[in-house]
């Protein structure tokens, strides 16, 4: 049963309503009436100097304010774009508000663009400046600031060697931040009193899992709605109390910035900034969070490694495992065995859920997957442990979530949940699944042909298949696009042969192929754990690079890849398969921040060995 607070279902701590994020008129009022209520109480940290350091709710509406009234003395006005490189950090949350606060449109960019993705991002938005958080990222930025004949301002978080780019004026951070914070208050309030729900807010840029990214139009009610609706599944289903986020996704992706931006904000929440996904571990259990905004690919490493740990434990602590998964399906099926399972529950609680629940830090209620398909094994390892992992839906044109798994749905882990509060979903003639609502964008940047074929009717067309079950939960079967259709017809959903691939403690990645073709072939990535131990084993090279001729290796890879094969309708069967060169890495283009594979990158660059699987 879902807990509740004194104020009901739909309030929370220090009187806070839901209410009141589906009547604000845009991000900025909401953010600004949560910092007058909650003053000095704190918000965002940071570590520095190996301690967390927090800003209040006061200090960053006052650096907010200041900042906004800062850019538009520098000559900046109503409706230019304002691009953001930075990592996450407090700042971060401070430029993006004050970009709206002062009327103009935030354009997160992702750390990990290059100099020409820049400027694909600067040249398109036609962005009038920039801000940069640090001289590393400035190196890949400034140079398209350069050849960009729109960059007229780049601010600085932290101080930059370079004072010049072409005609571009520099400026930082601490320098912005000055003047009277009462007098920046009020005219802010001001501004915001005519910045309207259907108002730009920011434009987004598709992570381009095919093609050049495009920028999704996102308005202010479209991350109202998302934030609302996400907050009426965590008061109704896990019980609204004193939230704690640690923010370590990409700001730049929609699903952080609204889930790990936004939400928190209306929530009333704290935001703790991961130091980096090398330290993610420690940062958990320092931070104590109590819902997680996370990504598939990274519950698949962790289950890796906690399976090896499990096995270092004996046989018993896997066979609790094991019973936790079972515990976990039965229950999200209906099919729970009340006595039975009533007493494995409790010895569970006794035995092996503690231990995991401590090293996320004891806190956890939630752990909401987006981004990519969620394996249903891997939501129930993690759900079975004790760490509820609940399977979201959506896209950045839906700023970006449709639908999200509940607790009192059930946590089926083959669907993403209902659709959210406000979000109307239906399934068209041909499987693919469309939704309406004011969470949808009004458009790409500068698009209408692309704009016109996402956009039909008020139906934003998502390029998923899938349908309804029983209980009105969204069951994805694939891609549209990525739909395999080999020579005789049959359709292939490729996400699922992938998943079921990398589960296997040999295969830490695969693609798999087979368009018009006679049968489904791969691409690997052994696990390269996996295959230091291999090769220590059978004295040979552990640089699994250096072990993909090695015909002994490829026969041990082979068995992983045939006893998923086992469970493989035959059109499925993965029937040839070839190693990559090198892990699918967002550094070589071939995965997005996202962690999900670009397919068309990888299609291209192993085109040769792809088709040389078809020929002998």
């Amino acid at each position: 049963m879902a807990k509740t607070t004194a104020g009901g279902p739909h309030s929370g701590p220090n009187g806070f309503t839901i209410a009141e994020i589906d009547e604000a008129q845009n991000l900025v009022s909401l953010f600004l009436h949560r910092a007058e209520r909650l003053g000095d109480a704190p918000f965002l940290y940071a570590k520095i100097d190996g301690s967390w350091q927090p800003l209040s709710w006061s200090e960053v509406a006052r650096q907010v304010t200041l900042l906004a009234e800062a850019m538009l003395t520098i000559g900046l006005n109503k409706g230019d774009r304002v691009v953001i490189v930075s990592e996450n950090r407090p700042e971060w949350c401070i430029a993006d508000l004050a970009i709206m606060a002062a009327g103009l449109v935030s354009v997160p960019a992702y750390t990990t663009n290059t100099t020409s993705d820049h400027l694909h991002v600067l040249e398109n938005s036609g962005a009038r400046a920039a801000f940069v958080s640090s001289a590393k990222l400035a190196k890949t930025l400034l140079p398209a600031v350069l050849n960009s004949p729109s960059v007229e301002h780049v601010i600085a978080f932290e101080p930059l060697k370079q004072q010049q780019v072409g005609t571009a004026r520099f400026h930082t951070l601490s320098d912005m931040l000055t003047g009277d914070a009462d007098a920046a208050f009020e005219s802010v309030a001001r501004r915001m009193e005519a910045v309207q729900r259907a108002d730009l807010a920011c434009i987004i840029y598709t992570s381009g899992t095919g093609g050049a990214p495009r920028g999704v139009r996102q308005h202010h009610g479209a991350i109202l709605m998302n934030c609302g609706g996400a907050a009426r599944v965590i008061a109704e289903d896990l019980g609204w109390e004193q939230e704690s986020f640690l923010s370590f996704l990409p700001l730049s992706h929609a699903y952080e910035h609204t889930g790990g931006q936004f939400l928190p904000i209306g929530l009333g929440a704290t935001i703790h900034y991961a130091e980096g996904l090398d330290k993610l571990a420690g940062n958990i259990e320092e931070v104590r969070p109590t819902i997680m905004v996370v990504v598939p690919r990274l519950f698949e490493v962790l289950r890796a490694r906690i399976l090896k740990q499990l096995q270092k434990q004996g046989k018993a602590a896997q066979i609790l495992t094991d019973r936790a998964m079972a515990l976990a399906e039965r229950e999200s099926n209906d099919q729970r065995r009340p006595l039975i399972d009533a007493v494995e529950d409790r010895v569970l609680d006794k035995l092996l859920r503690p231990k995991v629940r401590a090293r996320f830090g004891g806190r956890i209620k939630a752990m909401v997957s987006g981004g990519a398909p969620l394996n249903p094994e891997i939501g129930y390892f993690f759900t079975g442990l004790g760490l509820p992992l609940m399977q979201g839906y959506g896209q950045t044109e839906s700023g970006p979530v449709i639908s999200v798994c509940r607790p009192k749905t059930g946590l089926k882990m083959d669907t993403v949940g209902p659709p959210l509060h406000g979000a109307e979903v239906r399934i068209a003639e041909d499987g693919e699944i469309l939704a309406r609502g004011e969470m949808v964008m009004y458009g790409y940047w500068q698009n209408a042909s692309e704009t016109a074929k996402a956009l039909v009717d008020g139906w934003l067309h998502t390029g998923d298949i899938g349908h309804f079950d029983e209980r009105g939960r969204i069951k994805i079967t694939d891609r549209k696009k990525d739909m395999i259709v080999n020579d005789k017809g049959d359709n292939v959903a490729p996400q699922r042969v992938e998943g079921m691939l990398t589960l296997e403690p040999e295969i830490a990645q695969a693609m798999v192929s087979g368009d018009r073709k006679p049968y489904i072939v791969g691409l690997i990535v052994p696990d390269a754990e996996w295959a230091r131990d291999w090769a220590r084993e059978n004295g040979a090279d552990i640089d699994w690079t250096k072990l993909k001729d090695n015909p002994e290796f490829k026969a041990a890879v082979r068995k992983a890849v045939d006893r998923v094969n086992v469970d493989l309708s035959v059109i499925e069967k993965v029937r040839r398969f070839e190693f990559a060169d090198e892990a699918f890495t967002i550094e070589n283009h071939e995965m997005t921040p996202s962690l999900k594979i670009r397919r068309h990158k990888i299609r291209d660059r192993y085109a040769e060995r792809i088709a040389a699987m078809y020929k002998s």
